[in-house]
């Protein structure tokens, strides 16, 4: 099992400040010790639309030369629904997709979060969850010559559609490619009133990521949960992916290095 530190709280999402340059954020979190990090697809980190092949070279660079390893990449929702029931909008979120999954093949990794979208009004449940379907199939087709494997997430503190370790698995089994797995976040468990270490045993082997977070996404040790427990169930299932912390970028004025450094010292003893 090994660390990792999501770009959100360095990057101008979802509030625009604090703001970092990627390179900075990279040797920020390689000196705290991290294995390494998760960029979101955003302005200014790794856009791809606006990352050219120049800057796209330098990140690699920067990447070898500190040591740290991309662990995963994903998507910021605006503009990314794959639910959605515009089509043009769902055909740019899977356009979205696979060029986010060039970008995260072109650095060295090989994990891609999916957002499986939200429900819109007007709209049943069971044609978003079709139009959810059918955008991740296109994308696993996309993803399995570059050797990348798709997370599906769950995320009831945001959206309506995928809240569940239950329902991801549902996705998962229904869309039927290898290169399609599960991952959760801690923060959306814990808002459910649910026990986190419920969905290590339920995801099992199917188990690809997971995102540590705290309720009001504070470093673990803040607040309620039982965060030595997950890293136990973790290592009991033998999970050799990256626990990787997204906390601190749900406002301004957070400062992010604190929320790195916090978050490492509580889960490096337990690693």
């Amino acid at each position: 099992m090994k660390l990792s530190f999501n770009t959100w709280a360095y990057s101008s999402f979802p509030s625009w400040l604090p703001a970092y340059p990627l390179e900075e954020t990279i040797k920020r979190l390689a000196r705290i010790g991290y294995d390494g990090i998760e960029i979101g697809a955003w302005s200014p980190h790794a856009f791809p639309e606006t990352t050219s092949p120049a800057r796209r070279a330098e990140i690699k660079r920067v990447l070898d030369g500190e040591g740290i390893v991309l662990s995963s990449m994903l998507p910021a929702p605006p503009g990314n629904n794959v639910a959605s029931p515009v089509p043009e909008e769902r055909a740019y979120a899977v356009r979205q997709y696979k060029l986010i999954a060039d970008l995260c093949a072109e650095w060295g990794g090989s994990t891609l979060l999916y957002i499986p979208g939200w429900v819109v009004f007007g709209t049943t449940r069971k044609q978003a969850w079709e139009w959810s379907r059918e955008a991740l199939q296109q994308i696993a087709d996309h993803c399995e010559p570059l050797g990348i494997v798709l997370a599906i997430e769950p995320t009831s503190y945001d959206s309506n559609l995928i809240d569940t370790a239950e329902h991801a698995i549902e996705l998962m089994d229904e869309v039927g490619r290898d290169n399609v797995k599960l991952m959760f976040d801690t923060f959306h468990v814990l808002y459910r009133r649910e026990v986190m270490t419920d969905y290590v045993y339920r995801m099992g082997k199917d188990l690809r990521h997971v995102h540590i977070s705290a309720e009001e996404r504070m470093p673990p040790g803040y607040g309620r949960g039982d965060f030595v427990a997950v890293m136990e169930a973790l290592k009991e299932i033998e999970f050799d992916g990256f626990a990787t912390l997204e906390i601190g970028f749900d406002h301004r004025g957070v400062e992010p290095d604190w929320f790195a450094k916090e978050a490492f010292r509580f889960l490096k003893p337990l690693v």
